[in-house]
């Protein structure tokens, strides 16, 4: 087999040109993944309205929990995925593969099952208002009813980066990303189906990029495929997915308290339209932090190869090149939030209260964001290399530790914008602290 086609190449080529081989599809693949959630928004505010709007936003921290479990099976699979090729054993590799689609199957009904149950309390818990919950009630039925698609979607999507195919997991993505948009506006605008519209539209899209990225693995040209042998649940692989994978799930779920408690405070402090505003603005700081996943996803199967390996030069010199990269992304998201925030908010909305409320809210959590990349990478290269308990930490410390008090104090100091600025004040305290760990880390590697 040529080397350049072989998972062997992560342990041979040129850093720089490896990390952009599979960075780029990843960053394509997650520009597309917050265009998707960004194309929802947008059609929703000027087709359907503010409160239309401010119900979608109500329905972050239900889809945040959805990508807790994917992420618990998917980034957890393809971090053992990663390692177990870098060890060339492919027989276990296999295993990985059956084990996630059978653990993405099992979290997904569970999770949808749970969530329709008791829907509307928990949207209720999450900041809804009588005029809202309608809105945020019929956009997660759907979503939820299809809830095995996206878990199975995301869980191949991260199987196909690590088995070393970038590129077909941003073409599945931007598949979706695609006839999401189509179907949006067919939905929307010709059918007026509402926000319903706009769910069956994210759904369908899934289902049609699951079947594209799903058919690789059925092919025989795999050496990593779909076998009826390693469609059955082993202990060790499943415990040490959910191990690796416990901290990106922390991370999701912990986020998922945080909106609620950012949309109650949001709710207390500026009404629903303040709500509708923290939409947008999660959604313009998702895009760079969708495009630095991107660059982490794309030094993952890298890192943890070569640490596999015990190649560690080539390690640092993953995460030094990874850490510029989005560190610019960041920088380049800082300075067009802070000169030109009309325009941003504008896109989403031409209600003057909303996009008001949202300027200001921008300028405020931006503060210190050109950091942010430099502490997303350096918290993802524990996670890259299997060191479940120091990922975990650093992904739960920032929220839990740190924002989850400010939130609580500053908004009763200084009103709307202590919610605003909570974020970035979390983020420096984050950024302090993976710091002192990374420099441990790597002293350790030399």
């Amino acid at each position: 087999m040529d080397v350049t086609d072989s998972p062997s190449k992560l342990g041979m080529l040129d850093i720089k040109k490896l990390l952009i081989q599979y960075a780029v599809p990843s960053i394509i693949a997650m520009t597309a993944a917050s265009l998707y959630n960004m194309v929802d928004s947008m059609f929703i505010g000027h087709g359907i309205g503010a409160e239309g709007l401010t119900g979608l936003s109500l329905t972050l921290p239900l889809m945040n929990i959805s990508s807790a479990f994917g992420s618990l099976v998917g980034i957890g699979g393809a971090t053992l995925m990663s390692v177990k090729l870098g060890q060339n054993d492919i027989d276990k590799a296999r295993i990985i593969l059956g084990n996630v689609v059978l653990m993405n199957i099992i979290t997904g009904l569970l999770l949808s099952v749970v969530s329709l149950l008791f829907l509307d309390p928990i949207l209720y818990l999450f900041g809804a208002s009588a005029d809202t919950i309608g809105y945020a009630r019929d956009y997660m039925r759907i979503i939820l009813g299809g809830n095995v698609i996206t878990a199975s979607f995301l869980g191949l999507i991260e199987m196909s980066r690590s088995t070393g195919h970038p590129t077909r997991a941003m073409i599945a993505i931007l598949i979706a990303v695609a006839l999401n948009s189509l179907l949006d506006y067919i939905f929307i605008f010709l059918l007026d189906m509402g926000i319903k519209g706009a769910a069956m539209a994210t759904v369908a899209a899934q289902l049609a990029s699951l079947c594209f990225v799903g058919s690789y693995f059925f092919s025989n040209k795999n050496f990593i495929r779909f076998e009826r042998s390693i469609f059955r649940l082993n202990r060790s692989i499943v415990g040490g997915m959910l191990a690796i994978g416990l901290s990106p799930f922390l991370m999701n779920l912990c986020s998922s308290g945080v909106v609620a408690l950012i949309n109650l405070s949001l709710k207390e402090h500026g009404g629903d339209a303040a709500i509708g505003a923290y939409g947008i603005v999660n959604r313009y700081v998702l895009l760079f932090v969708m495009i630095n996943i991107g660059f982490n996803q794309g030094m993952q199967p890298i890192a943890g190869y070569n640490f596999g390996a015990g190649k560690y030069d080539r390690l640092k010199k993953v995460l030094k090149y990874t850490i510029i990269c989005a560190m610019s992304t960041s920088t380049i998201g800082f300075l067009l939030g802070e000169l030109c925030p009309g325009a941003i908010t504008s896109m989403f909305t031409t209600n003057t209260e909303l996009t008001d409320i949202a300027e200001r809210g921008l300028r405020l959590v931006l503060i210190l964001f050109p950091f942010v990349g430099y502490q997303m990478v350096s918290a993802n290269f524990f996670q890259s290399i299997g060191m479940a308990k120091k990922a975990i930490l650093l992904a739960l410390s920032r929220q839990l530790l740190f924002l989850i008090p400010f939130l609580i104090i500053m908004p009763r100091i200084i009103g709307i914008d202590g919610v605003w600025l909570s974020i970035p004040m979390a983020d420096c305290i984050a950024i302090i602290l993976t710091s002192v760990m990374l420099w441990r880390e790597l002293k350790k590697l030399r």
